[in-house]
């Protein structure tokens, strides 16, 4: 089996990061409809590249990466991690993108969202966990605001993409605010 089904939700599942995937995630972080998005378009990322990272950050306690995996057809989808650790403060850096664009805006990514927040907050012990979103993705911002993030700030014009510098929007989620179940597979309800 190619993907094991750590975090079970309802339409997916997210699985420990595959080697094996090193080119999909290659071909999709080299795609401007993608990186755009994430404020990563000016890197050009090699399978080396790729490579290097998911075993920096596989060897390295302070992050926890999934693949994002349909659960009807083992068909990847994308990423979302936990990263930036701080177990004395509590707290992590979400990071999430789904590369098959077929699946944009259909409510996976929410779903994986709500399942990585379950796990970081309920099995890891975080206490908040934040991430950065550019301002002209109100598809993003809307994702994270309905999974429970708020607004707390933002940087101005701080990405420099396309010719045009955008802000960078700065949202968290803290525990007492994340009161769901997601992961269907839990032992302990």
């Amino acid at each position: 089996m190619k993907y094991f089904k750590k975090l079970v939700g309802d339409r997916i599942y997210l699985s420990p990061m595959n080697s094996e995937d090193i080119e999909l995630f290659v071909k999709w972080l080299n795609d401007f409809e993608i990186t755009d998005y994430l404020g990563r378009s000016g890197n050009s990322i090699t399978i080396n590249d790729e490579r290097d990272y998911l075993e920096n950050k596989r060897s390295s306690n302070d992050a926890v990466q999934f693949s994002i995996v349909t659960l009807e057809e083992d068909k990847l989808l994308g990423t979302v991690s936990l990263e930036r650790i701080d177990n004395i403060n509590r707290c992590a850096t979400l990071g999430i993108f789904i590369g098959e664009k077929d699946y944009f805006s259909n409510g996976y990514g929410t779903e994986a969202i709500k399942l990585i927040l379950d796990y970081g907050f309920n099995y890891l012990n975080l206490h908040s966990i934040n991430l950065n979103v550019m301002d002209f993705n109100p598809r993003a911002i809307r994702c994270y605001e309905k999974c429970g993030f708020k607004e707390y700030g933002r940087r101005r014009k701080c990405k420099f993409i396309n010719g045009k510098y955008y802000d960078s929007v700065c949202m968290d989620i803290l525990k007492e605010e994340f009161k769901e179940n997601f992961i269907k597979n839990k032992n302990q309800k």
